[in-house]
């Protein structure tokens, strides 16, 4: 036989296990102090910076199809 289960409470688990998820990342996206969110964004901004610089194809660069 199937287990009688009591859908309010269920439901009510459910709700729980989806509210501790968002929980758990809302603390790792806003729960880092203001030293610690500069520090990320300027080592993100360097390595973009580094990336964008080894480019190949640099467009404005040189043009020598002036005619």
């Amino acid at each position: 036989m199937a287990e009688i289960v009591n859908l309010r409470r269920v439901r009510k688990a459910k709700a729980r296990a989806e509210a501790a998820t968002t929980a758990a990342e809302n603390r790792a996206r806003f729960g880092r102090p203001a030293a610690e969110r500069k520090l990320e964004a300027a080592r993100d901004a360097l390595t973009e910076k580094r990336h964008e610089g080894h480019r190949l194809d640099r467009r404005g660069e040189g043009d020598d199809d002036q005619g």
